[in-house]
């Protein structure tokens, strides 16, 4: 005896899986004769169809993480990179003087070793300093 077809709309009467829907061995033929919607919900309420329950999932419990050696997380200095930076900036602005030639050589690497002492704290703070010593012609 093939019920798939009878399975197949119980399914779709219940609104629920095919999986989910276990007849009753001994009230076959009766589900067997079962046609309109009516009569499986009838065979439904009276026992000789039995629905599953939903099948959950398990809850996964997250595990703690240990403040160990690889987890421990540092915050990053960045002095090192703000000094590349600065440095940087400050060389350029001095080789474009120089190339232009609004200072001497001289002037030049004083004020080089300058920067590389850091006592400038910005381009505009440098920029001050050639002002007021009136390193260059402008």
């Amino acid at each position: 005896m093939k019920l798939e077809n009878k399975k197949q709309l119980v399914a779709k009467v219940l609104k629920i899986g095919k999986g989910r829907v276990i007849f009753n061995t001994t009230r076959l033929n009766e589900i067997k004769e079962a046609i309109t919607r009516q009569d499986i919900k009838d065979l439904t309420s009276t026992g000789a169809i039995l629905v599953k329950e939903k099948a959950g999932r398990r809850k996964i419990v997250k595990r703690k993480t240990r403040r160990r050696v690889g987890s421990v997380k540092k915050k990053v200095n960045t002095r090192k990179k703000d000094y590349i930076l600065l440095t940087r900036k400050l060389r350029a602005y001095l080789k474009n003087l120089k190339e232009k030639g609004k200072m001497t050589n001289e002037e030049f690497i004083q004020l080089r070793k300058e920067i590389r002492a850091k006592s400038f704290r910005s381009l505009a703070h440098m920029k001050e300093k050639i002002h007021e010593e009136k390193k260059w012609k402008h």
